[in-house]
């Protein structure tokens, strides 16, 4: 069974582009749609593993339908794939639920790795996003809900300096 994956974007080019890509990818079938109402209508009678989404949507924003997901679909996976590289923007939506974090401009093999790395665990992120997430807990005091161990830091840390899902995991002998 192929993972189902839907897309949320409403430039025509992107969406056709990102759907092409990732239905002509083995193992998945994609389904995108314009905006974050017809998206979520389909989700009411079909089952979906992971959504990437945009931020800026007509109608309802992709971080108010991150929100939504979340206490209704709880576990789709969900990937914010956008051109805001603000931090507020990245905090709002990982706040929201959102699993993971990329940018439009990455390359297509980067955004079907980070569709099969948050269908194992991962948090999938453009490394200039996971620079900035590190550049958060570095500058605020730690608190019991932003304490990160030391190999959940050398991780986030490889992941801002570039290095993929998998590298790490070969570096690390991890899975």
């Amino acid at each position: 069974m192929s993972t189902r994956v839907i897309l949320v974007e409403d430039h025509t080019e992107i969406r056709n582009g990102l759907v092409f890509l990732i239905n002509n990818s083995s193992d998945y079938s994609c389904l995108g749609f314009a905006d974050a109402e017809s998206a979520f209508s389909y989700l009411e009678s079909q089952d979906v593993d992971v959504i990437l989404l945009d931020i800026k949507l007509p109608g309802m924003s992709g971080i108010e339908f991150a929100r939504l997901l979340r206490q209704k679909h709880p576990n789709i996976q969900i990937i914010m794939c956008t051109v805001y590289e603000d931090d507020e923007k990245i905090f709002e939506a990982l706040a929201a639920g959102a699993n993971g974090y990329l940018l439009k401009k990455s390359s297509p093999m980067v955004i079907i790795d980070a569709i099969k790395d948050v269908l194992n665990g991962s948090a999938p992120m453009s490394g200039s996003i996971a620079r900035k997430v590190v550049n958060f807990f570095q500058k605020k005091p730690a608190t019991t809900t932003h304490d990160l161990s030391m190999r959940e830091s050398e991780i986030l840390n490889l992941l801002a300096d570039g290095f993929s899902n998998k590298e790490i995991a070969d570096k690390d002998t991890i899975s």
